[in-house]
């Protein structure tokens, strides 16, 4: 049986491992640029991840309302990863959590036996006290997830106990923290701008009028995120950077015309998309846009702007550019469509 508690041990059958997780980084707010930073702690039982973000980060990890951007096709980042702990701060740790759980009232009989344990084996059994005495020789690699992903498929992922890795080897762990995987866990991090078009003529659409639609270089730019992990002798870390590509529109309708027919509208040489729309332009067909063929009654079509993203990171030890899964955000738009009204006398 295991334990669906956050910070505690469990034991399943003979195999031992150990949940871990992080704490709440402090948040940044939405849309904003700065930094967040989840430093290690060894407050109670809880062991909070020591990768720090910096850039146009989101606040946290996992699905950003307005701005989080996600990956196209089926790839996500990381849930959880395995990061380094000394020998002290890993047996504090393993105290403080074994502490916790035999003096929590009405605490059920079998997870006090699991948190025994565990801490017999990491204790009294091969290592010996957590390999106190060996604390400079290695470190302790540890399972840590997204807080804000602990519930998905992917944080049940890290399932291996604590690993000793001897200084010079590397650790033998899924998703163990290199900078290929931090510049995953950036790609989590990372906040794109809301995606609102301009449209053109201003006021209601009219039915067969072309819509302009285009998006200014102003907000239309690169954004990044740097992760990285300086603790415990580990220095590393990695800038993920994420480039617009495209706008794919999506009318609300069946009712209308893509300029261009496929809807996808491609960066100019000026670096944004789509053209502004001047005065006596409007019987022409626009670069990018839509032209509704039906009125939207007394409700409005949901103008759909997607804007693609191509994602690359650098890092220690691979400064030529590597290649991310690609991304994508898009935001709803309400778009009013009117008959042009004409009378004959």
């Amino acid at each position: 049986m295991r334990l669906r508690a956050k910070g505690l041990l469990t034991a399943t059958g003979a195999g031992l491992s150990l949940l871990l997780v992080t704490a709440p980084a402090s948040a940044v707010g939405p849309g904003s640029e700065g930094e967040v930073e989840a430093t290690g702690s060894n407050e109670g039982p809880t062991l909070t991840s020591q990768i720090r973000y910096t850039g146009s980060t989101g606040g946290g990890g996992g699905p950003k309302p307005g701005g989080g951007m996600a990956p196209v096709g089926d790839w996500t980042p990381p849930a959880c990863w395995y990061e380094p702990r000394t020998a002290k701060e890993f047996a504090k740790y393993m105290e403080d959590t074994y502490d916790s759980v035999v003096n929590m009232p009405g605490q059920h009989s079998y997870a006090k036996t699991s948190a025994g344990q565990t801490r017999q084996y990491y204790k009294d059994g091969e290592y010996k006290n957590y390999n106190l005495k060996k604390s400079d020789e290695g470190l302790w690699w540890v399972a840590v997830r997204d807080e804000d992903r602990w519930m998905e498929e992917g944080a049940k992922a890290c399932s291996e106990p604590p690993a000793w890795v001897e200084n010079g080897e590397t650790p033998d762990l899924p998703n163990a923290v290199t900078p290929e995987v931090l510049a995953q866990l950036a790609y989590n991090q990372i906040r794109v701008p809301d995606t609102e078009v301009s449209l053109a003529p201003g006021g209601a659409s009219k039915v067969n009028l072309p819509t302009w639609a285009w998006l200014d270089r102003a907000t239309f730019k690169p954004v990044e995120v740097t992760a990285s992990l300086v603790a415990n002798g580990v220095n590393i870390s990695a800038t993920t950077v994420a480039r617009p590509d495209s706008l794919t529109l999506d009318p609300g309708t069946s009712d209308a015309t893509l300029h261009p027919a496929s809807g996808e509208c491609g960066l100019n040489g000026s670096g944004s998309v789509g053209e502004p729309y001047a005065k006596g332009k409007a019987g022409q067909e626009p670069p990018c846009g839509v032209t509704y063929l039906r009125a939207s009654g007394r409700s409005a079509y949901d103008l759909n702007a997607t804007v693609n993203w191509k994602i690359g990171w650098t890092g220690t030890g691979q400064p030529e550019e590597q290649a991310l899964p690609d991304g994508a955000f898009g935001d709803d738009q309400d778009v009013v469509v009117e008959e042009i009204q004409s009378v004959n006398r």
